[in-house]
């Protein structure tokens, strides 16, 4: 009998949804075959991401799915050498109310939309010239930008896209050409007898899996792609560059 592993994660289309008590998604799915292959057993729970953070810290959870590389959890946390995939932070303007980006200066006195507990990039988190907005989900901060209640709102350009169709936004919304930041998530173990060898074997077996047809079909399953762009959204240049070492939704507060 394999090890049972509890795994944490937050509904983050498209790459891990609980919908209909069914899970899916890119890097979920990616995650249980990799394990599966492994023969480990895992226990998936989808909550908030404050409360997977929290889980990890408390030890109710051997670790997390879709999370960044962070200094301060080095003691906390093991990383394998494989990413599960990449997130294009980037911006989407209402096209009656159009604002270029190219840098941060451009974003000054504008208010931003952005999900409550994540950080960006450090840059962009600690910058007073421009208003960050929340709003309880996606959906909400996109029927916020078409009403004219905030300037432009930052989201993954995949989960972006996807909602653009998903809400019919694709005559009133627009993605803008320049990247927030770039970053790799990962499938983040916490640093238990053993772990440190469970982590370089998932690394491995994800590093083999991404080059076989299966991995193909599920990239294109969950976002239409056929290589690491869309038709619609190439993976565009960045503002700020690449940073891969705060967490995708970290709080400040935590």
């Amino acid at each position: 009998m394999g090890e049972k592993l509890r795994i944490v994660t937050e509904p983050w289309a498209p790459y891990a949804m609980f919908e209909n008590g069914k899970a899916s998604g890119l890097d979920y799915e990616t995650t249980a075959i990799v394990f599966q292959r492994l023969g480990i057993e895992v226990q998936w729970q989808f909550l908030p991401w404050k409360r997977c953070l929290l889980m990890l810290q408390q030890g109710e959870a051997d670790g997390a799915l879709d999370i960044f590389k962070a200094s301060e959890r080095d003691d906390l946390l093991l990383y394998p050498s494989e990413p599960m995939s990449d997130v294009n932070w980037v911006l989407f303007q209402a096209d009656a109310r159009p604002h270029p980006f190219r840098s941060l200066e451009d974003l000054n006195g504008l208010a931003i939309g952005v999900s409550p507990g994540y950080l960006y990039t450090p840059e962009f988190d600690s910058a007073t010239s421009f208003v960050r907005e929340p709003a309880p989900s996606h959906e909400a901060n996109f029927g916020k930008l078409i009403r004219g209640r905030i300037d432009l709102l930052v989201t993954d350009q995949r989960q972006g896209q996807q909602l653009l169709d998903q809400l019919k936004l694709r005559d009133q919304v627009s993605q803008l050409p320049t990247a927030l930041s770039t970053r790799e998530q990962y499938l983040a173990l916490r640093r238990n007898a053993g772990m440190d060898l469970l982590v370089q074997r998932f690394g491995a077996e994800l590093k083999r899996f991404k080059r076989e047809p299966a991995y193909a079909q599920l990239v294109a399953r969950y976002t239409g792609e056929a290589s690491a762009t869309t038709p619609e959204a190439p993976v565009v240049q960045s503002a700020i560059g690449v940073d891969k070492t705060v967490e995708q939704h970290e709080s400040s507060a935590l």
